[in-house]
């Protein structure tokens, strides 16, 4: 077994699901077990200077082996997994030379890994694929980017005689929970830009997120005793409902892809005394972003108006913004990256993130920091998979970024 796959699956097996309820840094004490062992296998494999501080943040530091001024580049993947499906007691099992058809995740209850639900699977054939037993995620979103990117670098401290300036790697908690740069030392980290790998398919590089958005529906009924309710019962759970239905069918996640934005219900519960909705709300484009949330606010006011003032109440708080903006003035480094992908015979995807990375905040802090691929699919899902030769392409990636970094940087002659 590979150095690579022996980590990853090490990694998966540790729970690591981050908590949106908990105010602390991070959010679950259990983050930081992974945390001390990044530490311990970042220490093991020569880097020193390998660290967790009390955020549960890993930073560590491959040293430069050139004498010219070479930028300092990045490397970041988070450690949390989404707390949405199960996440304890991972069972990875590695299905060799997958032969294109339907996977048998657990026999016992009937669950199965098939290209007819999945078509991307058809392109994998050959492939050897990591896969759960169906009752749990895999943690490949992001463990794979972790595993990836400490075996990049213990290959570099192998081979020497590949040039490289200064790597700085960061493992963040919290991303999950859209927290992963809370604590993020942007000045201490000291990198001119950085990569996430925290993406999917092979060859894909992303440099477009969503703009994002949460946001917090009240719904303030008046509860009667059901025998003497007429006229007068005010049920805030049905009131709830109507709030919702008047948001676009065709607006949801399931119903959308590419660009589309959406609006998604994450949360509702309730009495009929009061209710509470919790929405997620996305959009590439910045105006529609505002005009997404605009709606909202206009569909209570209109439902005010129906059953009286402050019975609908809508708290709306941005979470991460478009990416692109930030990247578009440094599109070098997306560049830099489709020549490393190609020169490893990968053959680049640019793709809009239908999500968020924690590079989309650090480009916002004045890190720029577009994503690359790690050979994951069906993130946030019991039907999560990695492949290992992606993940290997991964690897190869890594290598590659950090050699040409420095080739890039150096003086010609004359100069």
């Amino acid at each position: 077994m590979s150095r690579l796959l022996e980590r990853f699956l090490r990694y998966v097996q540790v729970d690591t699901a981050s908590d949106a309820n908990s105010p602390t840094q991070p959010s679950t004490a259990k983050q930081l077990d992974l945390g001390k062992m990044l530490v311990a296998d970042l220490q093991q494999i020569g880097l020193g200077d390998a660290y967790l501080d009390e955020y549960g943040y890993v930073y560590a530091t491959l040293p430069g082996n050139v004498d010219y001024k070479v930028p300092t580049l990045g490397f970041i993947a988070h450690v949390d997994v989404v707390a949405d499906v199960p996440t304890a007691q991972v069972k990875p099992r590695i299905v060799e030379n997958y032969d294109g058809g339907i996977v048998s995740l657990n026999d016992g209850l009937g669950i199965t890994l098939s290209p007819l639900e999945y078509p991307e699977l058809v392109h994998l054939k050959g492939h050897d694929l990591v896969v759960t037993d169906g009752t749990t995620l895999l943690g490949a979103d992001n463990k794979a980017g972790i595993a990836e990117i400490i075996t990049a670098v213990e290959y570099l401290l192998a081979h020497p005689d590949i040039a490289r300036g200064t790597v700085r790697l960061a493992f963040t908690p919290d991303e999950e929970i859209a927290r992963g740069t809370a604590k993020f030392d942007v000045q201490a980290f000291g990198a001119d830009y950085a990569y996430t790998l925290d993406g999917g398919a092979l060859g894909g590089i992303e440099y477009e997120t969503f703009n994002a958005a949460s946001a917090k529906v009240t719904v303030k009924g008046r509860n009667i005793h059901p025998g003497a309710s007429k006229n007068k019962m005010r049920n805030a759970i049905l009131m709830g409902q109507e709030f919702n239905s008047m948001l676009p069918c065709a607006e949801r996640p399931a119903h959308t892809e590419g660009y589309e934005g959406f609006y998604h219900l994450t949360e509702m519960n309730g009495v009929p005394e009061q209710a509470i909705l919790k929405y997620i709300i996305r959009d590439h484009d910045k105006e529609k972003f505002v005009s997404r949330k605009a709606r909202l606010q206009a569909i209570a006011t209109y439902l005010n108006g129906v059953y009286g003032a402050g019975s609908f109440i809508v708290e709306v708080a941005d979470s991460y913004y478009n990416m692109a903006e930030k990247i578009l003035p440094v599109m070098h480094i997306v560049d830099a990256a489709k020549l490393a992908m190609r020169e490893i015979g990968v053959e680049p995807i640019t793709t809009p993130v239908r999500g968020g990375t924690d590079g989309a905040r650090l480009s916002y802090m004045g890190l720029p920091c577009p994503n690359l691929f790690t050979g994951g699919h069906n993130y946030h899902s019991t039907h999560e998979y990695a492949s290992v030769q992606t993940m290997e392409k991964a690897v190869e990636l890594v290598v590659k970024l950090i050699e040409n970094n420095a080739l890039n940087a150096k003086p010609r002659q004359g100069q």
